[in-house]
């Protein structure tokens, strides 16, 4: 094994930078007493080819142990080896014989780690085992990967930066997308199959999408056995991230070390081009490495007593407010700059427009799991000068129970708003007395955002994501159906407020799936008219179904890719929900960036709720029915002139119902722009196209349907 010739090398940046005439190596570990860094020829290597002892009195510069080696390029593959104490009780999980993925790693080569672990191998728990303990590089192992960051061209492209207020956020999963062999693509389940399936979104209108984790995870990490088949599931959604700088390499369709860097920023650079912003789904509340009985990849090995929230007096347990065994511990100084270094360095050098957060109160919690009242992370988001103009999004609940929406804290902060979910699914599906809530939630949310000085766009609206049923299933299921997962159906939620009208799964009956259409366009339609920022889980638009998994995680097959056969069949669907978002973005008066004041000043009130008759509603009284005028006067559209009057009604009865619509200034008349009863395209009309109504004083809301009506 060759050693190799080094310089004392530089303690920033972290990771593995180049330089022209070599490769700069810097790590953090406060704890440790020895650190080795060692190198590869090939991805398959199962031996080191040469090898770095990090001399302390050269090489280390307070916790920062660094070296440069000459000569060194892009390409080059390495891992660590990091010794220190073995101490679980006092934190310190220190091993050897580990391999270990630097936390700055920009790629890893395309191996499962989790797929090649010998079913031998187990956590070492004390001294004795860390002895016996055999060197892990006897199997394949993925490895680090030298980037070259400026080797990429694009062609002058920036982040787009769009407004907040002017979204339209469509939720995917970067490979289920183009996975399915309907998909047509050249280069199906990867970042370049994605960009052949722009058209679609582009025909949408979808201002972003917002991708299911890409940072490095291993799908092989999940053990379960599909009952039915007997095949290994995998780990499909991606939450447990193994490298943060990262890219997933199995996404890509270029299998070089590397390769994964460039094609996941072509993709961000064609989205761009076509007017699409880029929002990544990042998971930093935990990591792959799991509990006291995990394996030890990066974090652990190199100082874990600083990287995890462990347990008081108990420090070989973990605190686990993610439901996955560790959490991360954000708040530490060290921790804070790590997740700080990652963002921008995505912002930077991948040109990535926003970002959500999964679990966010975690990065609110202390060293010992309670809840900062100003925690310092989240402030540090918000305020970072290089990340002041991209989007966070947070997930404000974690699994130890904090439930912090509407008071996410740290500043400018959206927020999934799971409380617009279920009072929209409730009322839509009939009911009783929730048209107060509905018309809260379809106006913002004030009661949620309002005392923390956010604004309507700060609200995530949503009616499914990737976590629950399918619009599809929605309104097929009543019940859940997670057989095929491995855990008897006991796992994902039994909250789904969903109706099969009539018949469970998939029904032939052309009543039924006139019903189930119908009710798709009443939800598709009350998103992009609330208040708030919209978000559609990507397929909703065709109709995709996962047979009635409401928690597909595991389910990295035809259930959970998007069976493109189904798009043509449901066209009528995917025009309806282009002309809404196209109406949406048209009008200001669905994007209004302040909250509703309603009359005031002398003017025109900018909303005014009406019964059925057209009176003001008795909010204590009224139920299955909603109706209300937005006044265009209060905002001003793109063209500098004041937007239109609106009506909307929605009747969730099982009676039509005859509403007295609100009269009009002289020379104006209300003109129909949807229907959701009507089965034919023109149940919602092209931007422009709708005529004026026969009848200017009446019309006949059907059963289980919403209107909207434009003053001209």
């Amino acid at each position: 094994m060759e050693n190799l010739k080094t310089l004392p090398g530089l303690p920033g940046p972290l990771g593995a930078s180049l330089r022209e005439d070599g490769v700069n190596f810097a790590v953090f570990s406060r704890n440790a007493t020895k650190v080795t860094l060692v190198f590869y020829n090939n991805a398959s290597d199962c031996e080191e080819t040469s090898c770095v002892e990090l001399d302390p009195e050269l090489n280390r510069t307070g916790d920062i142990w660094h070296v440069f080696v000459p000569g060194l390029k892009a390409g080059a593959l390495y891992l660590y080896k990091v010794d220190g104490p073995f101490e679980p009780s006092q934190g310190h999980r220190f091993n050897p014989k580990s391999l270990l993925f630097d936390p700055y790693a920009k790629a890893l080569t395309d191996v499962s780690l989790f797929h090649n672990l010998p079913p031998t191998y187990q956590t070492p728990v004390d001294k004795m085992d860390v002895e016996l303990c055999e060197a892990r590089h006897n199997f394949q192992f993925p490895k680090c990967v030298v980037v070259d960051d400026n080797a990429f061209d694009w062609q002058g492209d920036k982040p787009i930066n769009r407004p907040m207020v002017d979204s339209v956020i469509y939720e995917v999963h970067a490979k289920g997308f183009t996975a399915h062999e309907s998909s047509g693509v050249e280069h199906p389940g990867t970042y370049r199959g994605f960009v052949e399936k722009l058209p679609h979104l582009q025909r949408l209108g979808i201002t972003a999408v917002e991708l299911l984790p890409i940072y490095e995870f291993d799908e092989y990490e999940n053990t379960n056995v599909n009952p039915r088949t007997g095949e290994r599931m995998k780990n499909y959604w991606g939450y447990s991230t193994v490298n943060f700088f990262s890219p997933k390499a199995g996404f890509s369709s270029d299998k070089t070390p590397g390769g994964c860097v460039n094609e996941f920023k072509y993709l961000v650079r064609e989205l761009h081009k076509a007017g699409i912003e880029v929002i990544l789904d990042v998971v930093f509340n935990h990591t792959a490495e799991g509990n006291e009985h995990g394996i030890t990849l990066n974090f652990r090995g190199f100082d874990n007593s600083i990287y995890y929230t462990l347990v008081g007096s108990h420090k070989e347990y973990y605190m686990n407010f993610s439901g996955c065994g560790n959490t991360f511990n954000c708040n530490h100084p060290v921790v804070q700059d790590f997740i700080i270094d990652c963002l921008r360095y995505w912002v930077l050098q991948y040109h990535i427009d926003g970002f959500r957060f999964d679990l966010a109160p975690i990065l609110a919690r202390d060293a010992d799991g309670s809840l900062f009242r100003v925690p310092p992370l989240t402030r540090r988001i918000s305020e970072d000068p290089i990340l002041s103009k991209t989007k966070i999004i947070a997930e404000p609940w974690d699994a130890g129970g904090a439930y912090l929406l509407g008071n996410f804290p740290g500043g400018r902060w959206a927020e999934w708003n799971d409380r617009y979910r279920d009072s929209i699914r409730k009322f839509w599906r009939g009911d009783e007395h929730l048209s107060t809530d509905a018309a809260t939630r379809i106006s913002g949310s004030s009661d949620l955002f309002a005392l923390s000085g956010r604004k309507p766009w700060h609200s995530i609206n949503f009616i499914t994501c990737h976590d629950g049923f399918t619009m599809n299933d929605l309104v097929s299921y009543n019940g859940k159906h997670n057989e095929e997962n491995g855990e008897d159906n006991r796992d994902g939620t039994d909250s789904n407020w969903s109706y099969n009208h009539g018949y469970e799964g998939p029904t032939k009956n052309p009543s039924i799936e006139r019903l189930r259409t119908k009710q798709m366009k009443n939800f598709i339609l009350t998103l992009l008219i609330s208040q708030g920022t919209p978000m559609l889980l990507g397929g909703d638009e065709f109709r995709r179904g996962q047979q009635g998994n409401n928690n597909a995680y595991c389910q990295d097959n035809e259930l959970s890719w998007f069976d493109w056969t189904v798009a043509p069949l449901n066209d009528r669907l995917i025009t309806f929900t282009r002309r809404a978002i196209a109406m949406r973005k048209a009008h200001a008066v669905f994007r209004h960036p302040e909250f509703f004041k309603g009359e005031h000043s002398g003017m025109q009130a900018d909303i005014r709720w009406y019964d059925v008759d057209g009176s003001l509603p008795d909010w204590n009284d009224i139920s299955r029915f909603l109706a209300f005028t937005l006044g265009g006067s209060s905002v001003t559209n793109e063209d500098g002139k004041p937007d239109n009057d609106f009506y909307i009604a929605a009747n969730t009865d099982r009676h039509d119902v005859m509403v007295t619509l609100p009269s009009l200034p002289e020379g104006e008349q209300w003109y129909r722009v949807a229907d959701t009863s009507i089965e034919a395209d023109d149940s919602i009309v092209e931007f422009g196209r709708c005529e004026p109504l026969r009848s200017q004083g009446r019309y006949v809301v059907p059963a289980g349907a919403m209107i909207i009506l434009i003053a001209k």
